[in-house]
């Protein structure tokens, strides 16, 4: 679902808002649907397979992934909203499930910070905790979009909420790499999930926007807040990078596949979203997000195509292994 949120931003908040290429448009957004529909299935299936618990369930830290599920499914229904208003009752009623989703994933979360604590997982906690803020911050983008008139105080209720989520999860966050930096080592134990700590206040930001719930001061506010908190976390990424090729070569440091890189391709798309449709407030800062929107408007496209041939090879790779296996089996009469 992570690629879904990846793609789904790509498609409605860089190649609309600044190409405007309607039919490409629609077409990456049927991609995105057929692929929310073959995670969706899978999920399912995995729970009537009595699998659930022990891949989505059982470690406290993960359950917080399943954020992406309510932020996947809210972006496909934004998608389809715009892009196929024929089918806007489709869109409602996937967001009446989608609500549904999140209050139960609410639930699950607060039960899950409080097990962080008791089962001292706290050294283990990364940017996933951050998806309690996008989950609920992409349902604003899901009211503004498929709902006509949305209360304003349902409105302020969901970004409060959202906000509030950030807060705990950036304070978890940062205790656990600054209360012991000695006990961790940034090429190992720097998790690419924790880009949302800028990715999670840049929807909130875009929440803000599109809801009409918070003034122009307090969206540059989130803005500036987002952009120091950018600076900051990549500065980190470039210095783990450097480390990391150090220690591991060119190729294992960059050129291999992992599931997280997907939060970064999302965080980053909705940075530049965000820059984009935020007016600035003074000169100095519409020079830098002027800087930001010329270089992200090739740079987060060339992200998904880089995180989309990672993805390819490393497929290949387990498909040529799985092959072997077979091969082998076969050759020695091993029962398949």
């Amino acid at each position: 679902m992570a690629a879904v949120m990846s793609l789904g931003i790509i498609t409605q908040g860089v190649l609309s808002n600044f190409f405007g290429i309607h039919l490409l448009e629609k077409i990456l957004s049927v991609i995105n649907f057929a692929l929310w529909c073959s995670f969706s299935f899978s999920i399912l299936m995995a729970f009537f397979s009595k699998k659930f618990r022990e891949i989505h369930y059982s470690n406290p830290i993960n359950r917080f992934g399943i954020g992406t599920w309510v932020a996947g499914t809210s972006i496909c229904t934004i998608l389809i909203a715009k892009m196929f208003s024929e089918w806007a009752i489709i869109a409602k009623i996937i967001s009446y499930f989608n609500f549904g989703l999140w209050f139960v994933y609410v639930l699950i979360c607060i039960q899950a910070f409080f097990e962080l604590n008791s089962k001292q997982l706290n050294k283990n906690v990364h940017g996933i905790l951050l998806l309690t803020t996008v989950s609920t911050q992409s349902l604003v983008l899901v009211m503004s979009t498929v709902y006509k008139k949305v209360p304003i105080a349902v409105d302020h209720l969901f970004l409060t909420l959202g906000v509030c989520f950030y807060l705990l999860s950036a304070f978890i966050i940062v205790k656990r790499y600054f209360m012991k930096p000695s006990s961790w080592s940034i090429e190992k134990d720097w998790n690419n999930t924790n880009c949302i700590l800028h990715g999670a206040l840049s929807i909130t930001g875009l929440a803000s926007i599109k809801s009409h719930a918070v003034s122009e001061q307090g969206i540059m506010v989130i803005w500036l807040c987002a952009a120091i908190i950018f600076a900051v976390v990549e500065v980190i990424e470039v210095y783990r990078l450097i480390k990391r090729i150090k220690c591991y070569g060119m190729k294992k440091a960059i050129l291999i596949y992992d599931l997280s890189q997907w939060s970064r391709v999302f965080t980053f798309g909705m940075f530049f979203t965000f820059t984009y449709l935020t007016v600035p407030g003074f000169s100095v800062l519409s020079v830098i997000q002027k800087q930001i929107i010329t270089i992200g408007i090739w740079a987060v496209p060339s992200l998904l195509i880089l995180e989309v041939c990672l993805y390819a090879s490393h497929f290949i790779q387990v498909y040529r292994n799985d092959l072997k296996q077979y091969e082998g089996k076969k050759q020695l009469n091993v029962p398949l």
